[in-house]
């Protein structure tokens, strides 16, 4: 069977009040097109159309490679839209959906389901519809007697009794291709809005003898689209408590899910721990055991095994295995931490690598660096990488010991097993075993603070008298 898809994708969305266009908001870490299109994807569909119109470089864009694309030129109604798109789709496409670019939460075995009961029914036309609490807004289906749809009803149009109906249009739709073509023809705008409504091709087919059927969705938080900023916000809820509950399904533990956040792309291992006001967004990974939050943010971060991250923030980072990070570190770009490292509180790392069962412990900053294994880095140390104009790289062997308070003058390379004073301000490469001072010479005298204190205040009183006495 050669199936095909429509998305609708040509409205800007005038009440989400944004630049940005509607379909490409994002919903968990990916905008709400590449929801749909993933989707369809997981289904192997043969063709994929999206109609574009407003804003529509943006919007081909995010499907390049992904989709066929047509034009919508005028913004007249949605038969116009699929109007636009029949051109393209397959001369061959037996069964063709369409559906929504700003309803993301659709799955694949929901309109796979659409398709089957069309095509074993040999209707023109299958309706996915939904029984709701709350039909408000929403075109009521009415069936007759055999079961086929008698009639969609737009709420303005309905009947107070009509209006009673919970039984919905979701507005995705499976049509038999040749159906489709030839109803879509026959559309005409004559109606207050003088658009092209696809509605109407169902009391179109029905009256020539060609009958749809309603297919009911199972879970009706499917169906969510997006319209405004609140529904955004509503649909955001509704995904990421769909991503906390798959993963939980697939052994991950969360102490408080409902202040869990993960993205669409996240990939998680079994037992692997999330602390509350953990967020995980891009193409974070967590491998087993590893435990992340509280409070931790992770952007394209991975993250190996039996790791702990906690109070921190890391971005375009690695983190390897048994390695601590936190409380209060912050990885930005580039920062590839090996095993069994301890990245402590206040230390921040920026396009370094850090090497296997290396300390960084407290209160230092690693830009541009190449630290090696098994080295100590001592707290209040600074790797001087910005000289104004050009940042430069600082590498420290390994088994070195780097005393607190040190600053590494960039560029500046440290050898092997080397030894680096507290307080040193380095400026010169130093090779294998070599042990760096670089500290002012220390003045000490004894037996002088109480003098020198009497006589500072023997100094300032004269200088009070002489100011009195003017």
């Amino acid at each position: 069977m050669i199936r095909s898809a429509i998305v609708l994708a040509a409205g800007h969305g005038s009440r989400m009040k944004s630049k940005r266009h509607k379909v490409l908001h994002e919903v968990c870490g990916k905008p709400m097109i590449s929801h749909i299109l993933d989707t369809l994807e997981e289904m192997g569909l043969s063709q994929v159309i999206v109609v574009v119109g407003q804003q529509r470089e943006k919007v081909m864009e995010a499907v390049s490679g992904r989709a066929d694309v047509a034009v919508q030129e005028e913004q007249l109604g949605t038969g116009d839209a699929v109007r636009a798109a029949l051109p393209h789709v397959r001369p061959d496409a037996e069964s063709v959906v369409v559906l929504y670019g700003d309803a993301p939460l659709i799955r694949a075995g929901t309109l796979n389901k659409l398709f089957a009961q069309r095509e074993e029914a040999g209707a023109a036309v299958g309706i996915l519809t939904a029984n709701v609490e709350d039909p408000t807004g929403l075109g009521r289906v009415f069936v007759d007697e055999s079961g086929f749809v008698s009639r969609i009803v737009e709420e303005k149009d309905a009947t107070p009794e009509e209006r009673q109906h919970c039984v919905v249009n979701t507005g995705m739709y499976v049509y038999d291709a040749g159906a489709l073509r030839q109803s879509v023809e026959q559309l005409s705008p004559d109606n207050a809005q003088h658009e092209y409504y696809l509605t109407d091709t169902i009391a179109i087919l029905r009256n020539s003898g060609q009958p749809a059927i309603p297919v009911t969705v199972d879970d009706v938080d499917e169906i969510a689209s997006v319209n405004d900023r609140l529904q955004l916000a509503r649909v955001e809820q509704l995904c990421r408590r769909r991503i906390v509950e798959h993963w939980m399904r697939e052994g991950v533990t969360m102490i408080d899910p409902d202040s869990t956040y993960i993205d669409a792309n996240v990939q998680l291992s079994a037992d692997v721990t999330l602390l509350p006001g953990t967020i995980l967004m891009g193409a974070t990974s967590v491998g087993a055991f590893s435990v992340v939050g509280p409070n931790a943010q992770l952007t394209n971060v991975t993250v190996g095994e039996r790791a702990t991250v906690q109070y921190s923030v890391a971005v375009d980072s690695r983190i390897g295995d048994d390695t601590q990070v936190g409380p209060f570190a912050y990885l930005r770009p580039g920062a590839d931490v090996g095993k069994r490292v301890k990245v402590g509180d206040f230390v921040e790392v920026k396009n370094s690598r850090i090497g296997d069962d290396t300390k960084v412990s407290h209160l230092t900053y690693v830009g541009d660096a190449d630290i090696g294994a098994n080295v100590n880095v001592g707290c209040g140390v600074i790797t001087v990488n910005y000289d104004g104009e050009r940042k430069h790289k600082t590498v420290v062997g390994d088994h070195s010991f780097v005393g607190s308070n040190v600053n590494l003058i960039a560029p500046v390379n440290v050898g092997e097993g080397s030894y680096i004073v507290a307080g040193t301000t380095v400026t010169q490469d130093a090779g294998d075993d070599a042990f760096v001072i670089g500290r002012v010479p220390q003045v000490t005298k004894p037996n002088y603070v109480r003098a020198w204190k009497a006589k500072k205040k023997q100094a300032n009183s004269s200088e009070g008298g002489d100011s009195r006495g003017h």
